[in-house]
């Protein structure tokens, strides 16, 4: 445990942060099952939907740093090829 005053407020900052950051991945892993379970269901309607919503949430992710962008385009073109799949 920090004696400093200063460190002892980036030790509480960077947990507050890590927080924050863990529950922006986890929401993007949300969207990216919401998106498998439209393909099961498989409805177009609901496939385009939740395709776009779930690309938008990594788009923004990579925008704010938590994913990197290769990851990010790994996982849009996964996604891309289960949609042109299934039409």
């Amino acid at each position: 445990m920090p004696n400093i005053k200063s460190a002892k407020k980036r030790v509480l900052v960077s947990q507050k942060k890590a927080e924050i950051n863990k529950a922006f991945v986890t929401s993007v892993k949300t969207t990216a099952k919401k998106f498998d379970k439209a393909l099961e269901e498989g409805n177009k309607e609901k496939i385009a939907a939740a395709h776009k919503e779930a690309v938008q949430k990594i788009d923004t992710a990579v925008a704010k740093g938590y994913v990197h962008k290769n990851t990010a385009a790994r996982k849009k073109s996964q996604m891309a090829k289960k949609v042109n799949a299934a039409e």
